[in-house]
């Protein structure tokens, strides 16, 4: 019987296991894809004081829109990533990511978040719903250059995180052939962040690499990420800014 016992509980632990403790079986995790470009500085202090407060912006990537449950969504993948690379360290990372948003959207409600969230990094996702959307690239960078004073006002690291990729046979008409504008929105946001010293978390780029992951790491939408595709996002993401701030 207490065989039978073991081997039960065996079986329950191993159903029970977080999605995020497959993702590096299921897509490569490496360092590279997060660039410093000189910045993070305060946030490697405050690594140094045991105390890092991340505050995520974005559209619904960042809010974690096809995710099966809240918890394997990006934000608190990526928090707990951050706790498991950084032990010692109290690592919160907000989640005001908020589904549709578009850069001018983002811009708007920066002042207001970084006030009342006090970061010591400021993660935005921008680019997605602006191409999608057909927006011109200056009116783009107008509302990302807007939300650049602010933050240099906050005087809070930045990195930016870009685009991400539509699976190449995208079955709703509105995402077909998309990718090359998403690749050149991306390509245009590594030159920004490289411009004013903002670190860089890349998403377009390493997304071509997640052909293990079902659907690419795309859900049934053609849009929204599913668990596969966030647990190798948040898990790439925090392996490069653990890298940093260390």
């Amino acid at each position: 019987m207490k065989t039978a016992a073991a081997l039960l509980s065996l079986i329950v632990a191993a159903v029970a296991l977080p999605a995020q403790a497959q993702a590096p079986a299921a897509c490569p995790v490496s360092a590279e894809h997060v660039v410093a470009n000189g910045g993070l500085d305060r946030s490697r202090a405050a690594v140094a004081r045991g105390r890092l407060t991340i505050l995520a912006m974005g559209s619904s990537s960042i809010e974690g829109a096809g995710a099966s449950r809240r918890e394997l969504s990006f934000v608190p993948l990526l928090e707990a990533g951050l706790r498991r690379r950084l032990p010692g360290v109290e690592v919160t990372v907000i989640n005001k990511g908020i589904g549709g948003e578009t850069a001018k959207d983002t811009a708007d409600r920066l002042e207001r978040e970084t006030a009342a969230a006090h970061p010591d990094l400021v993660l935005w996702q921008l680019g997605t719903n602006d191409i999608l959307r057909d927006r011109p690239m200056d009116d783009i960078f107008a509302d990302f250059r807007r939300g650049e004073a602010i933050l240099d006002r906050a005087e809070v690291d930045v990195a930016l995180i870009d685009p991400q990729r539509l699976p190449e046979n995208a079955q709703n008409p509105n995402f077909r052939g998309r990718n090359p504008a998403l690749a050149e929105m991306s390509r245009l946001i590594d030159l920004e962040a490289g411009r004013v010293g903002y670190a860089l978390a890349r998403r377009f780029e390493p997304m071509a690499a997640w052909s293990g992951l079902d659907r690419g790491g795309v859900g049934p939408d053609d849009l929204h990420l599913n668990d596969q595709g966030y647990a190798c996002w948040a898990e790439t993401t925090a392996e490069g800014l653990a890298a940093a701030l260390r």
